[in-house]
């Protein structure tokens, strides 16, 4: 159903060595799909002594940063966002969730449902829940997308509500 309907660009098949090298899984799975984190991040920060709210959400909080890798500060926070893009069709819905590897290092990875037609890159909520610095790798598996699809189309999808996270290409910050 995801190529027959480019519900994910670059779509890969189930991924674990990379040129030899091991990596953190991704691509197609059992019943979903193990997306990537990009080497985008936004690393919250508490140098400015910045509040993070989400009705008037201030660029202080976080410092961006770029690599192969990113190190999560102990009981810390970043954002990031998916190599791939996704488009759901009308009559599906994603569960996203965190991949074992990971949440047995104690990182967690939050994000919220992906609608019936959202489309876009997935911004990522990485937390490290640990007292220790965690680190996370670009361009490898970070969360499964479980894919469910309805018996018939919804009545009203995200892109009917012209939703405000729609066709997001980068590290969306929240908008109230």
């Amino acid at each position: 159903m995801a190529q027959k309907h480019g519900m994910i660009d670059p779509f890969s098949e189930l991924t674990r060595e990379v040129d030899g090298k091991k990596v953190i899984s991704y691509g197609l799975s059992s019943y979903g799909y193990d997306l990537r984190v990009a080497r985008e991040f936004k690393v919250f920060t508490n140098f400015n002594n910045s509040l993070v709210d989400p009705k008037n959400f201030s660029a202080d909080a976080f410092r961006d940063y770029e690599g192969d890798t990113c190190i999560i500060p102990p009981n810390s926070f970043a954002l990031a966002r998916s190599v791939e893009y996704f488009r759901i069709p009308r009559n599906v819905l994603t569960i996203c969730i965190g991949k074992s590897t990971y949440a047995r290092c104690g990182i967690i990875c939050n994000v919220t449902p992906f609608e019936p037609e959202w489309e876009g890159h997935v911004t990522l909520e990485i937390s490290n829940t640990t007292p220790l610095p965690a680190i996370i790798y670009a361009n490898e598996g970070l969360a499964q997308v479980l894919f469910y699809e309805g018996a018939e189309s919804c009545e009203t999808s995200y892109a009917d509500r012209n939703g405000k996270y729609m066709r997001q290409t980068m590290i969306t910050l929240p908008v109230a």
